[in-house]
């Protein structure tokens, strides 16, 4: 079975990782139990992809950020100018320039008692920053992943909005579950209404003569890579799609593929059982053209 996970690396073992504005190796790398994140899920995070010394597309990571901030109330404490320089200066006491992913996480700081309130928090914001050489299984790219349908929806926005990236997960982590106890590598999700609305850790895509479609983006996050497969497919002059559409489009499409930070655009050879063109002409031209896009983007990026 395919993994989305990376291949294990040693170097990893004596990492430094930022707490607080603090360098502490891994095992030492803690927060409290009265913490927000730890205690309720109440945070936002960003996954950044490493490449070339610089953090890919760092604003469109940052807006989400903060946006996501904004939207739970919580004050992240710093500012993006303090906040890129932390996570610089944290790559920097590592060395690491290619080959890594960071995690940054926000929570609303330490309670002073299990409670959901947020008058009960007494700290400013914890914010820890992860950076781990890690890298996709290159045979993913070649043998395409596997998808599995679940019963595990996307909520409507009213029940918890999927636009905001918070470290609530439980939804993603059921879903993910019931597609491994499937075999398959990762989750099928559907929206309210039974349309097609993403996977659970990456945005999903079909092609079907010769246009692409994804879905309304209603019921998923501001996927980053998804925004950017879009662009550099519009600015290629294709037809991109953002529609409702049914597992009979996904079982009866030419070519699919999932977007993500960590991987990028990764091939799906198999939803529900049935095969796709695994790797079609469509999915090797849009890798071609989201690689350029970090190419340039990163090699036109400064960095504090």
């Amino acid at each position: 079975m395919a993994q989305m996970h990376d291949v294990s690396d040693p170097r990893n073992a004596s990492i430094l990782i930022d707490v607080n504005g603090e360098l502490k190796p891994r095992a030492e790398a803690v927060v409290s139990v009265f913490d927000s994140g730890f205690m309720l899920g109440d945070g936002v995070w960003e996954g950044l992809r490493i490449h070339k010394g610089r953090a890919a597309f760092l604003d469109r990571h940052l807006d989400r950020l903060f946006e996501g901030a904004k939207a739970i109330a919580m004050d992240v404490g710093l500012s993006r100018e303090e906040l890129t320089r932390r996570l610089y200066e944290t790559l920097d006491a590592n060395g690491m320039s290619e080959g890594v992913h960071v995690r940054l996480m926000v929570t609303r700081g330490v309670r002073s008692t299990p409670y959901q309130d947020p008058r009960v928090v007494v700290t400013p914001a914890t914010v820890v920053i992860i950076p781990e050489y890690k890298e996709p299984d290159p045979s993913i790219y070649e043998r395409g992943l596997k998808l599995f349908t679940v019963h595990v929806r996307r909520g409507d926005p009213a029940v918890q909005d999927q636009k905001i990236n918070s470290h609530s997960k439980l939804n993603c982590i059921l879903a993910s579950i019931q597609a491994t106890q499937a075999g398959a590598d990762e989750a099928l999700m559907l929206d309210p209404h039974g349309f097609v609305a993403t996977c659970n850790s990456t945005h999903f895509f079909i092609v079907r003569k010769g246009e692409l479609w994804t879905s309304s983006g209603k019921y998923c996050l501001g996927g980053i890579t998804r925004g950017l497969a879009i662009e550099v497919a519009r600015e290629a002059g294709l037809t991109v799609m953002e529609k409702d559409f049914s597992l009979t489009d996904v079982y009866g499409a030419d070519e699919a593929f999932v977007t993500g930070t960590f991987a990028g655009i990764v091939p799906v050879r198999e939803v529900d059982g049935r095969a796709l063109n695994c790797r079609g002409p469509m999915v090797e031209r849009l890798q071609q053209l989201y690689s350029e896009r970090m190419e340039r983007e990163t090699s036109e990026g400064s960095r504090p």
